[in-house]
């Protein structure tokens, strides 16, 4: 959710891709969610690089699709363009929220591609909406903020740069109205019986107290997935990568060497 200006200086742009890429290494390729920004992963891209790992995060483009073709199908063509012209294989594709959606999505699709998958606080299965839900109260700043709040389990993660930014784009019409396009999308291309075909090692790391994708979402997930293992982060809502980097970190570096990849 923060602007990606973190990252200003580390931003690639290759044909009509915009991307961060850092280190060298077993490429892992990160997927932010709706509403959501490059700088998400930030804890991650600190840690990973220094640990023999090349982390590549497109920017995706969620609100330059063409609004007929605003969807999670697109958004995963997409992604098979991105990993063809930046010649990304083996990869380990980790997804939050509606980038764990079009990760599941692309495992299902090209699973040559994949050596694993992670997904956190992901949709494909089912979430309280909250695009949709705020598109009546948008020029209410006070209840946006509170809505950004709801995402986590401490308040205070959702900084005024992040509440300005959501205020920004529920209340700029034409992202709105890609923001409820894809919303319908995810609602839509439920997963739950193209799960069990995905044989690709899963990481299922989810926050205790996630709000938009709760607990019994991760736990069909993992029912579902035949090659998952299910780790639970304390305290934490539904961008655990944001709320508790370093214990995100470590167990997806756990389950990393655990697996092999």
């Amino acid at each position: 959710m923060p602007k990606m200006d973190v990252f200003t200086s580390q931003i690639r742009e290759v044909e009509q891709f915009r991307f961060v890429d850092i280190g060298e290494g077993q490429p892992i390729v990160l997927l932010h969610g709706l509403m959501g920004t490059l700088s998400n992963f930030d804890g991650v891209i600190d840690y990973f690089p220094k640990k023999g790992y090349r982390v590549l995060i497109p920017d995706l483009p969620f609100y330059s699709m063409s609004i007929h073709k605003t969807s999670i199908a697109s958004l995963c063509k997409y992604l098979f363009r991105f990993f063809e012209t930046i010649s990304v294989s083996d990869s380990i594709l980790l997804g939050n929220s509606l980038g764990g959606h079009v990760a599941l999505m692309f495992a299902r699709d090209y699973q040559e591609l994949l050596k694993g998958i992670v997904i956190t606080g992901s949709s494909g299965l089912y979430e309280n909406n909250f695009g949709g839900n705020a598109a009546p109260n948008r020029k209410n700043y006070q209840y946006i903020k509170t809505k950004a709040e709801e995402v986590f389990y401490d308040p205070a993660i959702a900084t005024k740069e992040i509440v300005d930014s959501v205020y920004e784009t529920v209340n700029d019409n034409m992202k709105l109205i890609r923001t409820i396009a894809l919303a319908k999308s995810a609602i839509r291309h439920n997963m739950a019986k193209e799960l069990t075909s995905l044989k690709l090692p899963a990481a299922i790391i989810w926050g205790k107290q996630d709000m938009v994708t709760p607990p019994d979402v991760a736990e069909e997930f993992h029912k579902l997935l035949p090659n998952s293992d299910l780790f639970w982060i304390d305290k934490c809502g539904h961008a655990p990568m944001m709320e508790h980097p370093h214990a995100f970190n470590d167990l997806l570096m756990d389950w990393l060497i655990h697996r092999g990849l």
